[in-house]
């Protein structure tokens, strides 16, 4: 675990870098999220949670007079940026800083026993306030956002938008520091170290709040300026008239695998923005007034064209990669099971979609290198943290292992979208015998 310290002195020439080995403690997660095949040469992947799930320094909201809590760190904080010399000396409960830029967390690479290992780019808290005088900057409480903390590292975390401070980039780039696009550090993530997925999600839960505070700078009940309360967990409106409170937004997008009566199909689709040859599940945001249920059947139908019956739930996963307009997606999963077959595709909102048999989409599984994918995305973290950024495309290491381009692959481990798909193929194989159609489905459920 990789983390920025300063020596005694202020200078911020004078950090240190090292490694421990634990920056927090990770519980273990309740959410089992696994397949397994026969195949020896398939990959068999067993994840504790989803991507971006399982955030160890948010797993519980302390009692606002513990001192780990939002407010009584926030007054700890007040106290030692108006104390130099408090700043300078060790203090209980330990600040940590991780710096954002565009959107973008500060990390870090180190190198691995297969390919090299990233790092979230934790500054101290002197450390942070020497970095935004050199370029000419003022840290102040108003300016971080509380993102959690750890009873038994006696450490509060902390996260910064330094989006307006391009003077940094230079200066923790001599480092070996670089802001890496989260989507980038997604891929790169070895979903089998839990180190890295507790790292995932602490980021991405970051990156969800600030760029919320970025979006809601002004009141949207009277155009007044917002003020951050409780840390910048929560906002106010700073006029007196209005005082509304303001929340991080949470936008629910239902994801789901149409499967055919049959069992046998699924229906994939394809967008635009695809990287070429990749299929995945329909998807679609949940509009006012409607449940889950049938925010599946409206997607499905407006979408394809197909009649969707039952609908059964797998699981959810926060997905704060999408655009900065709607940082705070939660992906909720389900399979659905089609009344219909003919598919009409609403090309506005699709490239194409397809019912895709069980034995093809195993073998765009199999054959598809998504290990390759990872640790060719660590690679160029790597590089970059070096100052030697390398494009490469996403889709050119998905290849089968002859070489020879895979005519169809589906997202990989980091997306619910690959555990929907791969649940449903891999159904007979699965430790337990995991089958897709378990439990009571939405239309039963409403008969109850």
């Amino acid at each position: 675990m990789l983390t920025l310290l300063s020596s005694s002195s202020s200078s911020a020439s004078t950090a240190l870098i090292f490694f421990s080995k634990k920056l927090y403690s990770l519980p273990k997660p309740s959410l089992a999220l696994s397949y397994f095949t026969r195949n020896t040469t398939t990959m068999s992947i067993n994840l504790q949670s989803h991507a971006f799930a399982g955030n160890p320094i948010r797993l519980k909201t302390p009692k606002s007079t513990d001192p780990f809590s939002p407010t009584s760190a926030l007054d700890s904080l007040k106290t030692r940026l108006l104390d130099n010399t408090l700043l300078q000396q060790p203090s209980s409960p330990d600040f940590k800083v991780l710096p954002f830029r565009k959107g973008r967390p500060l990390a870090s690479s180190t190198p691995g026993e297969m390919s090299p290992s990233w790092h979230l780019g934790w500054i101290s808290l002197p450390d942070c306030k020497n970095f935004l005088e050199i370029s000419g900057a003022q840290l102040s409480e108003d300016s971080l956002v509380y993102l959690g903390s750890s009873y038994e590292d006696d450490v509060v975390y902390w996260a910064i938008d330094v989006s307006s401070e391009a003077g940094l980039v230079p200066e923790l780039g001599s480092k070996q520091f670089c802001f890496v696009e989260l989507r980038t550090l997604m891929v790169a993530t070895d979903w089998a170290d839990e180190r890295a997925m507790a790292e995932l999600a602490i980021a991405g839960n970051a990156r969800a709040l600030l760029e919320w505070h970025n979006l809601s700078q002004f009141c949207g009940f009277c155009g007044s300026k917002t003020v951050p309360m409780e840390a910048g967990i929560r906002k106010k409106c700073s006029n007196v008239l209005c005082n509304k409170r303001i929340y991080p937004r949470v936008d629910p997008v239902v994801i789901m695998l149409v499967i055919d009566r049959e069992n046998d199909r699924a229906l994939l689709s394809r967008q635009s923005r695809f990287v070429p040859r990749m299929w995945s599940c329909l998807a679609g945001f949940i509009e006012p007034g409607e449940s889950l249920e049938e925010a599946v059947r409206r997607e499905t139908w407006e979408e394809t064209g197909i009649e969707v019956g039952d609908v059964i739930y797998h699981s959810s996963q926060p997905w704060p990669v999408g655009p900065s307009s709607t940082p705070g997606q939660l992906m909720v999963g389900f399979f659905a099971y089609a009344k219909s077959l003919e598919i009409n595709v609403d090309k506005e909102e699709l490239e194409d979609a397809q019912w895709h048999s069980r034995e093809d989409v195993k073998k765009a599984i199999s054959s598809a290198e998504y290990k390759k994918a990872q640790r060719t995305a660590a690679a160029k973290v790597d590089q970059m943290c070096k100052g030697v950024e390398k494009g490469h495309g996403l889709a050119a290491d998905f290849n089968v292992e002859s070489g020879e381009l895979a005519p169809m692959f589906i997202p990989g481990p980091f997306a619910i979208a690959h555990h929907l798909i791969s649940s449903w193929v891999y159904q007979d194989t699965a430790p337990n015998g995991v089958h897709v159609r378990t439990g009571q489905s939405s239309s039963s459920m409403s008969n109850l």
